[in-house]
């Protein structure tokens, strides 16, 4: 069997290093972000949308899932959208109770 290029231990590491630069990176734009003079909500959506990256670059890189079927992440996302869905559904009873 050929080996790919990209299979190659140098190959994995230098991938594994560019992840991890990448995370850091996203930490430390996290943390900058609450001493930026912008308002809270915007400060905290970046946090937000920084740890989703986070979490995508972790889960497809670090627990092999970027070679699966397309499938397992739509069964994966079904709950958060319900989820979702229900916390919409749900807004006008927490807001208005009385």
């Amino acid at each position: 069997m050929i080996e790919s290029m990209h299979d190659s231990p140098a190959a994995v590491r230098t991938l594994d290093l560019h992840i991890w630069e990448w995370l850091l990176a996203l930490l430390a734009a996290g943390l900058v972000v609450f001493v930026l003079p912008i308002p809270k909500i915007v400060a905290l959506a970046l946090v937000f949308g920084a740890a989703l990256i986070k979490a995508v670059l972790v889960v497809r890189n670090y627990m092999h899932l970027k070679a699966e079927h397309p499938l397992l992440y739509v069964i994966a996302l079904f709950p958060v959208l319900l989820f979702i869905v229900m916390a919409i559904a749900l807004l006008p009873d927490i807001a208005w109770k009385r």
